[in-house]
């Protein structure tokens, strides 16, 4: 017998069909052997439900809105697109990367903050985008939005389409930056663990999970490309381009102005604050002999795994050693100094000259690193700062800087704190000088001096003296170094 239903009730028994159907396939043991595969898709004119895998929803029209550039901190106020990542058309989700942009100081990838479709790019290539300005047009999906509640019924399942970085309907936590380079190297996000807040995946896992695959321990560059094997071809490494080279002024013999760029803005800002800390300066000489003379052992060595061994790795683990004894070194404090903050983590900072101007990138847990694992960081992060490359996460999170400004020239300093850390060391140049020895014999000793500041609100001169008294003895006796290391 045939019923005959209104034209007005059509689109409610449209929209209510999916959800009787998965009733009562639910009901069915056969059914649920089989695991939710069946599909179910009505269409019509005005409106559209779709039900797969015991999911169904309600999928209205989307609503286009305008991603915005936010601010990406350091006082910067205006980028430039370097590469889009999508076009216009192209569907993205939460977390996908939708291009990277460069600022003076540092180049961030930026993801998306939706599910949706790129309906407009607002920029082209090397164009300039400023902060709280749209970047792109993105019409999001509004499928369980704009539905009443009892027309959705959801019951948990894992597509057979769902992408690799994805477990149990969650995607893997990690960073644009640690998602292309599990990609590069064919490496599944979801077979990782990440050692991370709340386990989220880090550089440092990937690398790791890599050393184990080819069993070897490779510097970061050579890992970004698996081993080649006889039966896969070796990828070609994409070089890090050098920085164009930097035109010669023209002297016009007249007064001109040019207005502060963000970082030198960011510079400024960050002076301002640190002029207001009362510093105290503190020098000490070390002699370098018998680290000289390691190194020159150690060096063919590290250039045979594809890395430069320069002192820099042994002077910034002397530093993680002394802050285990001295933790108020690697501190942080308010504005107020009313609260002092020890920081577990020795982010120590290394302050370098490039073509961009002083850049303070840092080497992440230091304490947990060995000499060799600081080379190889540090190696990469110089390739970066040459080519101007450094990001956001290289140039944050410091608890303690060195400041090398005897590779320039130069025997003493006063280095300038960089807020909230309370201390900083300035390297002077390595000098071949005469001293005495136990036998009170003229020797060639190697010679550097080196020029400590501290906060004097919260570090004394006592501690910074038998701070630099420690790291010094670590240095002048290297292998002692052997006895602290984890």
């Amino acid at each position: 017998m045939a019923a005959v239903t209104p034209v007005r009730c059509s689109l409610r028994i449209l929209r209510r069909l999916p959800r009787v159907v998965s009733h009562r396939l639910q009901q069915c043991p056969r059914l649920q052997a089989l695991g939710p595969t069946p599909v179910f898709h009505i269409s019509t004119p005005l409106t559209s439900v779709h039900w797969r895998g015991f999911r169904c929803s309600h999928v209205a029209s989307g609503q286009v809105l305008q991603f915005k550039l936010s601010d990406i901190g350091e006082g910067i106020m205006e980028v430039t697109v370097k590469e889009w990542y999508v076009k216009e058309g192209d569907r993205v989700s939460q977390f996908d990367s939708i291009c990277e942009v460069q600022s003076d100081k540092a180049s961030v990838t930026i993801t998306s903050r939706y599910d949706g479709i790129i309906r407009k790019l607002y920029y082209d290539v090397d164009a300039i985008a400023h902060v709280g300005s749209p970047l792109v047009d993105i019409e999001t999906d509004k499928a369980l939005e704009g539905a009443p509640e009892e027309d959705v019924v959801e019951t948990p399942a894992i597509s057979h389409e769902q992408s690799h970085q994805e477990i149990k309907g969650q995607k893997s936590q990690a960073t644009p930056a640690v998602r292309r380079l599990a990609m590069e190297n064919n490496i599944k996000l979801s077979e990782v663990v990440g050692t991370g807040t709340d386990g989220r995946i880090l550089k440092e896992d990937i690398i790791n999970f890599l050393a184990k695959q080819t069993g070897a321990i490779l510097p970061y560059e050579v890992q970004k490309t698996p081993s080649p094997t006889a039966d896969t071809p070796p990828k070609e490494k994409t070089p890090i381009m050098a920085p164009p080279a930097i035109p010669r002024p023209v002297v016009t013999w007249k007064d001109r102005t040019e207005p502060l760029n963000s970082f030198q803005k960011a510079m400024v800002k960050s002076m301002t604050a640190a002029l207001k800390i009362p510093h105290f300066g503190y020098c000490e000489e070390v002699d370098l002999t018998q680290l000289v003379r390691l190194r020159s052992e150690l060096k063919d060595l590290a250039e045979s795994r594809g890395v430069k061994l320069s002192y820099m790795p042994f002077f910034i683990k002397a530093t993680s050693l002394g802050l285990l004894q001295f933790p108020a070194l690697n501190a942080f404090v308010d504005e107020g100094c009313q609260n002092i903050t020890f920081k577990a983590s020795h982010n120590i900072g290394l302050a370098m000259d490039t073509a961009q101007g002083l850049l303070v990138p840092n080497v992440k847990s230091v304490q947990a690193l060995s000499v060799f694992d600081i080379a190889v960081e540090l190696n990469r992060l110089q390739a970066l700062g040459s080519a101007g490359q450094l990001g956001t996460a290289d140039l944050t999170g410091g608890t303690f800087t060195l400041s090398n400004i005897g590779s320039i020239g130069g025997t003493y300093a006063k280095p300038v704190i960089l807020p909230p850390e309370v201390a900083i060391g300035a390297l002077g140049k390595i000098q071949v000088l005469p001293r005495f020895n136990s036998c009170d014999e003229v020797v060639k000793a190697y010679i550097m001096n080196v020029s400590w500041s501290a906060d004097h609100r919260v570090i004394d001169g006592a501690t910074m003296s038998r701070f630099s008294n420690l790291w010094r003895s670590y240095l002048e006796n290297p292998a002692s170094m052997v006895l602290d290391l984890k």
